[in-house]
């Protein structure tokens, strides 16, 4: 057989395009059969000196103390629990009459005391109540006697939700949970109410969801906007949205969910849902107009043509991930003092500063963060220019890291800053995982309409109240309120929601940096 000799050159082109076949095999079989999570694993492999590169020498030691050996059980993160506010129906356990006679001299019985044996959760499914609104009216028995007139007077009556329509505030809000919280599309909330013998139609209540959005929602959701834009920090992202029926456009086509949310630093939570046809950048500009601070974002180009009142910070967990999976695409024994791995330890080290400053207040976090982490900054950066960029997995993390630089250390400039974008990723979760099951939106008014839900859901949740109480109480109040006063709108933000819309159990929150 003859052997065909190539261009060294060309052999070198060949042999760098088959590695990347390899490493691009890896990661996608990673992507399908591994873990998700982007947990530091290769913390064994060459991180003996860890814990002396991330201390905090000015942080006092934990106290030591002297402990009996005992046993316990092991301890729960977020251990289940009966709330003590919960109804209480008691069953009572006696004895029979006939049996309440004494076995030794046949003498009456009589209860001595009693204990509580063990408590059950009694859970009820939703109840349906066909609630009827009767108003009295009123005359005088003088007038209908003497008078040539009898003034009648009408007891007040609350407005409905929806005019003309058997819809309340409950129901409403019910079926907004139901979807926009439990991700549960309103074909299956059809079929639930119709095994309990009540015809409802998935368009009956998508016309609710839309009336009330529009008519309650629509002005909460744009007063929490002008407060949100009055703040100096925020976060954005976006997620794709598939709308059927949109004009110009195929039902095949992708269109954007925009989210815009509130930092750590803010005293209520705000998380803002805008739909919009496209990514272009104009949208992001359009909904920011009167903004002017931080905002966090991912490393997309379109961000980085705001106006100059925005300061665009990059986010650090975007630029780990691409080192983290430059690990992933190369076999176990080729991670060991790889460049991709020590890029990954460097994010760690950076990530790890962070944790420890999460509890001081701005002014010294900032100081603090500039000590330790501007250090690392700097190595981190002269060692990225002195590799050599490759066409691999490796190459294609410190080309983002590098074309990222100057977005990505703007978390120096400011002490309510954060290291990454995970608190608006981590936000519009809850659309991505609905979007699964309910899989797109029939039209853009619908699309609208789900945007305001989603970000009074979300909001509610942020401010540890209860979505369906939440809810209920604006359906309930704003039909009979002048919502164009805006001292009238602000008591129906969260901060001025009723205690009865209050959880019992705050949610937790894990850090953004795992």
């Amino acid at each position: 057989m003859d052997t065909v000799t190539l261009p060294r050159e060309e052999y070198e082109e060949m042999k760098a395009q088959l590695q990347w076949l390899k490493e691009q095999v890896r990661l996608a079989k990673h992507r399908q059969f591994g873990a998700s999570s982007e947990k530091s694993e290769y913390g064994q492999l060459n991180l003996f000196n860890e814990a002396e590169q991330t201390v905090d020498e000015h942080t006092d030691e934990p106290a030591l103390c002297e402990v009996e050996k005992h046993y316990r059980q092991k301890a729960k993160r977020g251990a289940d629990r009966l709330p003590p506010e919960l109804p209480v129906e008691v069953v009572e356990h006696i004895l029979p009459d006939e049996e309440q006679t004494c076995s030794e001299c046949g003498g009456a019985l009589h209860i001595l005391g009693k204990e509580i044996v063990r408590e059950e959760l009694k859970l009820i499914p939703a109840r349906a109540v066909k609630v009827q609104h009767v108003r009295f009216a009123y005359g005088c028995r003088r007038c209908e006697k003497d008078g040539e007139s009898v003034p009648v007077v009408k007891a007040p009556i609350s407005t409905p939700v929806i005019k003309g329509s058997f819809a309340s505030p409950q129901a409403i809000a019910h079926i907004a949970v139901q979807k926009y919280v439990m991700c549960v599309p309103l074909y299956r909330q059809e079929q639930e109410w119709k095994r309990a013998g009540i015809l409802l139609s998935r368009q009956t209540m998508s016309n609710w969801l839309l009336r009330a959005s529009q008519d309650w929602l629509f002005p909460v959701y744009n007063a929490l906007r002008r407060l949100m834009l009055s703040l100096d920090v925020l976060h954005a992202d976006e997620s794709v949205l598939q709308v059927l029926h949109e004009d110009g456009k195929t039902a095949q086509s992708q269109s954007r969910m925009w989210l815009y949310r509130t930092s750590g630093d803010a005293a209520m939570p705000i998380v803002l849902f805008e739909y919009q046809p496209d990514r272009a950048a104009k949208r992001a500009a359009a909904f920011l107009e009167s903004f002017k601070g931080y905002l966090h974002t991912d490393g997309y180009e379109g961000y980085h043509g705001l106006p100059e009142d925005i300061v665009v910070v990059g986010c650090w967990a975007h630029a780990r991930r691409k080192f983290d999976e430059a690990l992933k695409s190369v076999t176990k024994e080729q991670q060991i003092g790889s460049g991709a791995l020590h890029g990954k330890q460097i994010c760690d080290r950076l990530f790890a500063i962070e944790r420890g400053l999460a509890e001081r207040p701005p002014k010294e976090r900032l100081e603090k963060r500039r000590e330790l982490a501007g250090p690392v900054l700097d190595e981190f950066h002269s060692w990225l220019q002195r590799q050599g960029v490759g066409k691999n997995a490796f190459g294609k993390a410190v080309n983002y890291t590098l074309g990222q630089w100057k977005y990505l250390e703007r978390y120096l400039l400011d002490g309510r800053l954060e290291i990454s974008n995970n608190r608006a990723e981590n936000s519009i979760r809850p659309f991505a995982v609905g979007r699964k099951n309910w899989l797109f939106c029939n039209t853009p008014k619908g699309a609208m309409a789900s945007a305001v839900l989603y970000s009074i859901v979300e909001t509610a949740k942020e401010n540890d109240l209860d979505p369906y109480s939440y809810l209920a109480h604006i359906f309930s109040v704003a039909p009979g309120l002048d919502l164009n006063d805006p001292v009238v709108l602000a008591n129906l933000l969260p901060d001025k929601a009723p205690d009865s819309c209050r959880i019992a159990v705050k949610q937790t929150s894990f850090p953004d940096c795992d």
